[in-house]
């Protein structure tokens, strides 16, 4: 879920005068930051991240036209909102600063009233992206963030761990017999059980850089940054043990069991394959563990296959 939290504001003027109003009015509800010019205004913004920016669009060293373009340009920065806050009276500054990306437009002088509602605007606006970005990279049934969201974090942790030479470790998890036990129990009785692997997984993964993601199917994908073959294993491991002693309760109060196999790959500083073939690996290892007899853990070093 997203996280609860009072929203900011930065607000950029080089008028004391406004700037103390504009805090006036908007520090009862938010977390108000204040500068006074257009390079103050950019630092503030990639270092605080706020919800929303009010800007002055005549200030002496940077006008708002150049501050907005730095701030639209920067990944960190392009998609906070910018209300422009003016004294200029001219439909053509209006127009050239939504040209330019920004949200809304407040003139000078403001009514309070005005300001609350243009940034309360803004702020329910983001919140209601944030809640669809975040839908969109979260599995519905499990809670687990999906393939989609996987697939970018990897790229990430895939840069980082080749910059820092530190190892990197996958497992990906498959539910043995799935469709037998769906077959056997029922449809509804099978996302229950899709459900509890997937609370096991993510008890068993307590670092906060590790991801654990629904693949697809009953296919789950765990991603464990500086983590060697060792690690690795040891924590596939743990949830295998987990899941092989866990109860999934049917609504009749019939106990079931599940279990599953996995496969795990690691790359370190010494390796040199792509990021396919660093899943292709962990796929090769769940393949071996499914062929070894399921409910075990399989390892793949070097090109080979170690059955644990």
């Amino acid at each position: 879920m997203l996280e609860s939290k009072k929203h900011s504001v930065l607000v950029a003027d080089d008028e004391k005068t406004y700037l103390m109003e504009l805090t006036t009015i908007l520090s009862p509800k938010y977390e108000v930051y204040a500068v006074k010019n257009g390079q103050d205004a950019i630092s503030s913004a990639e270092e605080l991240l706020p919800d929303v920016i009010l800007l002055d669009i005549v200030m002496p060293d940077m006008d708002g036209y150049e501050v907005i373009y730095a701030l639209k340009r920067s990944e960190k920065t392009a998609d906070i909102p910018v209300i422009f806050v003016s004294g200029l009276s001219d439909a053509s500054d209006e127009e050239r600063g939504l040209h330019l990306g920004a949200a809304d437009y407040i003139s000078k002088p403001f009514s309070p009233a005005i300001v609350d509602l243009r940034v309360r605007n803004q702020v329910e606006i983001r919140e209601n992206l944030r809640r669809i970005e975040h839908l969109s990279l979260t599995d519905q049934l499990t809670g687990l963030p999906n393939r989609r969201c996987f697939d970018g974090r990897l790229k990430i942790e895939w840069g980082i761990a080749q910059r820092e030479r530190w190892p990197l470790s996958l497992l990906i998890v498959d539910i043995d017999f799935f469709k037998e036990y769906n077959d056997t129990f029922g449809h509804q009785q099978g996302d229950t059980a899709l459900w509890s692997v997937a609370s096991s997984i993510k008890k068993s993964i307590r670092r906060p850089s590790d991801l654990a993601a629904r693949w697809g199917g009953e296919e789950f994908i765990i991603l464990l940054p500086n983590t060697d073959s060792k690690g690795a294993v040891e924590v596939a491991e743990q949830i295998r043990r987990t899941i092989e002693n866990m109860e999934i309760r049917c609504s009749d109060g019939v106990v079931t069991n599940v279990t599953v196999s996995i496969g795990v790959n690691t790359w370190t500083k010494d390796d040199n394959f792509s990021v396919d073939k660093f899943i292709s690996g962990a796929d090769r290892a769940l393949y071996e563990s499914k062929n070894g007899g399921r409910n075990r853990v399989t390892w793949f070093k070097g090109g080979g296959i170690v059955l644990l």
